[in-house]
């Protein structure tokens, strides 16, 4: 079991050859991403935990992917746990968008409370939905924001901090593949 306060190492049963199923090393420096493997929810979990201790969170933009019951919503439950949301935690698929409040406060000069928006575009059939819903503004608030289904709203979408590509398996594990997509993402994967 991986320690909350830090992010896994690279997993060698996550980090297939060079080109299978779409986590090959494109070229990129090492510190842009990183291959893990979850074997079960409790791993999901403790890299939520150790996420959530990333100072660099409080307003990032992290893209969420993969395939229905990959695991999304769990690994955003999991991370809204261990910023302090309490109460239910509910999946966006029909509203849209869920907003929380972070209170977690045990980092030094950190009061913790910062706000958290977490979409989910699955229902999207046209990215101008975005624009119909009006969720622009919380795009431009301050705040954590956690996007699943990215590709339906794609092309009116801040650049994203982090992207997590998550694959089931056959053994019902997760492969997940963390990118940093900005210097803030660097931070998150550090």
């Amino acid at each position: 079991m991986m320690a909350a306060s830090a992010l896994p190492a690279d997993s060698a049963a996550s980090s297939p050859a060079p080109g299978k199923a779409g986590f090959a090393n494109d070229g990129r420096d090492w510190r842009d991403w990183r291959d893990w493997h979850w074997p079960d929810e409790a791993a999901c979990a403790a890299t939520a935990a150790a996420l959530a201790g990333q100072p660099a969170l409080r307003d990032a933009t992290i893209e969420l992917h993969g395939p229905l019951g990959a695991g999304k919503t769990t690994f955003v439950r999991h991370l809204l746990r261990a910023l302090g949301v309490a109460g239910r935690i509910k999946s966006p698929t029909y509203t849209v968008v869920e907003t929380y409040r972070a209170t977690c406060a045990d980092r030094p000069g950190d009061d913790g409370d910062f706000a958290i928006s977490h979409f989910d575009f699955y229902r999207f059939t046209d990215a101008r939905e975005l624009l119909d819903a009006g969720l622009r503004d919380l795009f431009a608030a301050p705040g954590l924001k956690l996007v699943e289904w990215p590709s339906r709203a794609a092309g009116l979408l801040p650049a994203a901090d982090l992207r997590l590509s998550l694959e089931p398996q056959a053994d019902d594990s997760r492969r997940v593949r963390a990118e940093a997509l900005t210097p803030r993402g660097r931070e998150l994967l550090a």
